[in-house]
């Protein structure tokens, strides 16, 4: 029976139901009822609207799981001058001003907001602002507090100063002890940030998630994590954040997830953690053999990291974070607001043999290694974008870029000035990302349906524009399903969406996998569909293989199966560009030609845009300056979603 006349007999039904027949003033009311039966053992217990009682989650919530505000301590030293209630109101649409006297207003409002300032440090701006002498009898506070009231340059290297002190370990620690947990002032800042994030939670309108940025720096390697709650103010006040300073903290994630036990056990309260910027640790981020610590590998650390990390940060201001043209060589897309100088704050160059410890790509797929050796999959996780921005100001956009710190709003030169520079390498000012956004498919904008969405990892990142994308696998998808206009059905009934397991099923069918995306309304068109899969041989080895599904009219692969480029209608002398090529909306459904079905395997989608400006084209157009020689002026923005996993 085909779906049209399964929809006319269904509709037919109901137009039955509800006229005076259906109430027993026939004299054949029991042949009708024998029908309804009929009917409702054939279609189920569904109502004729499709969106009710259906459960499934219609809607993405667009947020920033990775927002600081001046009370970070390296944000403040930056200038940062915006605090709580100033990020609030600026991700719920409000116009606000900058800490450099600037006006700025999103383009659309955000959903939710993660706010995650640095759980070290917590009140030490203030103090080390006011000159206060409680603190300016330590040498560092001294030094630091002179740097910050001098203002511009003076405070962005007073800021890096303390960075470098603080990955070092070298803070002194009488001076960290005044602004870590125990102290008074550390409960009273952790309280103030409780009780922001509760005046601003408006459920239905603006979610506020209460977290916290766990930033462990080992000799300058980034191992940093967001710790993010379920729970509303009254659990979260119970505790303050966990640190990374001994004796009170430790820069080792078991340590972390010990104190995410410890939490959850006391209050009864709910949390999750995720990583961010692999790419800056130095091959520390996705051991594979042994942690950092010298700790060999094991059951307990791949289940404790599986556990507690169902999410991985994987583009942000610091570089994307998917992959690295050395590890994917015949991926084109590959090198992408790439950042491989070095560590966090460039005390060690990097070594082409860390970049396989730090990739998300690459994690995925020894995650499936991890996982045939100790039977759990310890980088089994789901993708997020998210800012990073340390200005108190969650903006994503290219045209409305505000900068990593205060010292980066706006400005003739901000491009020019390098983001951290060593003998080991240089961050270049203009490298910085204008990235990202986290994309949630919850029921409904509140902590609890936002949370679970990001526990179940139904969620995607992007690079910063709003494109809707849905992701589902499963054994019998057929272009029907998708060309039904309301394919997200389909894909709950006959599968499962982006985060999940394919469900096992007898015999060697091949699966097939529904993706379609929309372009974001006021954004670029789309180029293509690509599907990233990952899989494990029977001799151990991983491998990877991206597939172009769907794409824009006009061109077909060549002989090797390369699909041309989309084109490029970028203008940077004015700017612009136009949306005559790529399309507004592309979806396919696609079979694994290469299935295995012995071998352990992934599979994400990445949606390309048409090239456009990055952020430093829009600053050369309303500065009237000169782009430095050798900037890259030219992206194409995308989206990845979590990915779906097969296990034999």
């Amino acid at each position: 029976m085909n779906r049209k006349f399964r929809i006319l007999m269904f509709a037919a039904a109901v137009v039955l139901i509800t006229t005076g027949f259906a109430h027993g003033t026939d004299p054949n009311a029991g042949e009708m009822q024998a029908d309804r039966d009929a009917l409702k053992q054939r279609f189920g217990q569904r109502p004729y609207s499709p969106y009710a009682e259906s459960g499934i989650p219609r809607r993405v919530y667009w947020g920033d799981s990775h927002l600081h505000t001046g009370l970070s301590v390296d944000a403040g030293l930056f200038g940062a001058r915006l605090g709580l209630e100033d990020a609030y109101r600026f991700a719920r649409g409000e116009q606000v001003t900058t800490s450099t006297g600037q006006p700025a207003k999103l383009s659309r409002p955000l959903d939710w907001l993660v706010i995650a300032d640095h759980s070290d440090g917590m009140g030490m701006v203030g103090d080390l602002a006011a000159g206060k002498p409680e603190i300016t009898r330590y040498e560092q506070g001294a030094r630091w507090s002179k740097g910050l009231r001098h203002g511009g340059q003076k405070a962005v290297d007073t800021a890096l100063d303390l960075i470098t002190t603080f990955s070092q370990g070298k803070v002194n620690p009488d001076l960290m002890g005044m602004y870590s947990p125990g102290s008074k002032i550390y409960a009273s800042v952790w309280d103030s940030v409780v009780k922001a994030a509760e005046e601003y939670n408006d459920p239905g309108r603006f979610t506020t998630l209460i977290g916290f940025e766990w930033t462990s720096l080992v000799m300058g390697n980034n191992l940093h994590r967001n710790v993010l709650f379920r729970d509303n103010g009254e659990r979260a006040s119970r505790v303050v954040p966990y640190t990374t300073q001994e004796p009170i903290g430790s820069t080792d994630p078991l340590k972390l997830y010990e104190w995410m036990e410890t939490y959850e056990a006391k209050t009864g309260g709910t949390v999750l953690a995720l990583a961010h910027n692999g790419n800056l640790s130095n091959g520390l981020m996705f051991p594979v053999d042994a942690q950092y610590t010298g700790r060999k590998l094991d059951a307990f650390y791949v289940e404790q990291r599986a556990k507690w990390e169902p999410m991985y940060e994987i583009t942000q201001i610091k570089g994307d974070g998917e992959t690295h043209p050395l590890l994917s060589p015949d991926d084109a897309f590959a090198d992408y607001e790439t950042w491989d100088a070095g560590n966090l704050d460039l005390s060690e160059a990097k070594k082409p043999e860390m970049l396989a410890a730090e990739y998300g790509r690459e994690a995925l797929k020894k995650g499936l290694e991890l996982e045939a050796r100790f039977g759990t999959n310890p980088y089994k996780f789901g993708l997020v974008g998210s800012t990073d921005s340390h200005t108190g100001l969650a903006t994503a956009e290219e045209d409305n870029f505000f900068g990593k710190h205060s010292g980066g709003e706006p400005s003739p030169d901000r491009m020019k000035h390098p983001f951290t520079e060593t003998e080991n390498g240089k961050f270049d000012g203009w490298q910085t990302v204008a990235s990202g956004l986290a994309a949630v498919w919850a029921t409904e904008n509140t902590r609890e349906a936002i949370f679970d969405a990001m526990a179940r990892k139904e969620v995607y990142a992007t690079t910063g524009p709003r494109m809707m994308v849905r992701f589902f696998g499963g054994w019998d998808f057929t272009l029907e399903d998708l060309n039904s206009r309301q394919p997200a059905f389909s894909g709950y009934e006959k599968g499962v969406p982006m985060g999940s397991d394919l469900p096992s099923v007898k015999g060697t069918n091949a699966p097939s996998f529904m993706v379609y995306s929309l372009r974001d309304p006021v954004g670029a068109n789309l180029d293509r569909i690509q599907i990233i899969k990952g899989w494990l041989d029977k001799d151990g080895k991983t491998h990877e293989k991206v597939y172009d599904v769907a794409w824009s009219d006009g061109r077909q692969p060549d002989n090797d199966g390369k699909l041309p480029p989309v084109g490029n209608t970028v203008d940077i002398k004015n700017a612009n560009w136009l949306n005559t090529i790529g399309a507004a909306e592309l979806g396919t459904v696609w079979t694994d030609p290469d299935f295995d079905p012995n071998q352990s395997a992934f599979y994400y989608a990445r949606v390309i845009e048409i090239p456009t400006p990055r952020w430093i084209v829009y600053d050369a157009f309303r500065f009237g300056v000169e782009i430095p020689e050798g900037a890259k002026t030219i992206h194409q923005e995308r989206a990845y979603t979590s990915p779906i996993w097969y296990t034999p």
